[in-house]
């Protein structure tokens, strides 16, 4: 939380105002990543704006004009939007010793003046008139993403930096450009998107610290989270409140909860 603001206040930064650097859409190419066929990962700057809304139960893109090939995996409702912040970018450029545009990482939204994996699950942005988006969940890296950067061990490189940016869903829609200042209502947990990055990756024993999020937690994300609250409690751990059992799922954690990389219990090496 920052110092002195309580849940729903209306932030803009201190100092430069937050806003979105580029709105970037991509279209469907195909991908040299084994059994993927096409890809929507190229996402390029979009010049005026581009109209956003929530997809819904349809494994969309909340983006006009914005392509969605992996419909297991990618798209809907808790996956509208993927925002990530120049600052990461320009922290990846130099790590990886060559340029990375607004868009490289197949995101929606490129923002500046924003720490986007210490936003909140369920914060609110506010962006251009009308548009209003909810932070839900981090990004998981998958094999199309290594292949489309072409770097070797990405998927596990990008998992132990901890900088996933944020998926987004969208509370209200509306058109979106870049230059758009972004306003941000917090709630009142601390539950950051990469503390759920985390939790959902390589420290499944920090699951349990999701829980003062989970009215905003996707559905799929609950189930695991209330069982390893439930076994945290018997064991005398400290955790928060439990979760009721969910109504539904979403196909939101499929991904997220394969077990791509080892836990450990001593955390990223």
């Amino acid at each position: 939380m920052v110092p002195g603001q309580g849940a729903g206040t209306l932030l803009v930064g201190s100092g430069p105002v937050a806003r979105v650097l580029s709105v970037n859409v991509g279209r469907a190419i195909p991908s040299a990543a084994k059994g993927v066929g096409m890809t929507g990962i190229d996402k390029r700057p979009r010049d005026g704006p581009v109209e956003v809304s929530d997809p819904g139960e349809a494994r969309l893109s909340g983006l006009a004009g914005d392509a969605i090939c992996d419909v297991e995996n990618h798209g809907g409702h808790d996956q509208a939007v993927y925002a990530y912040a120049r600052e990461d970018l320009d922290r990846w450029q130099a790590e990886l010793g060559r340029p990375l545009r607004n868009g490289m990482f197949g995101e929606n939204l490129t923002t500046l003046g924003l720490d986007l994996n210490a936003s909140l699950v369920g914060e609110r942005w506010h962006v251009g008139a009308t548009c209003v988006l909810e932070v839900s969940c981090p990004r998981i890296p998958c094999r199309t993403f290594a292949v489309w950067l072409r770097e070797r061990g990405w998927e596990r490189r990008f998992t132990l930096a901890a900088r996933p940016g944020a998926y987004l869903r969208v509370i209200a829609p509306g058109p979106v450009s870049g230059g758009d200042a972004i306003g941000v209502e917090r709630p009142a947990h601390q539950v950051t998107i990469q503390l759920m990055f985390r939790a959902l990756t390589r420290e499944r024993e920090l699951l349990p610290l999701l829980a003062p999020a989970r009215d905003r937690l996707p559905a799929g994300v609950r189930t695991p989270v209330r069982g390893e609250t439930l076994t945290a409690e018997r064991s005398g751990g400290r955790t928060g409140d439990a979760l009721p059992e969910p109504a539904g799922g979403t196909r939101v954690a499929a991904a997220m909860l394969a077990p791509r990389f080892p836990v450990s219990s001593s955390g990223p090496s």
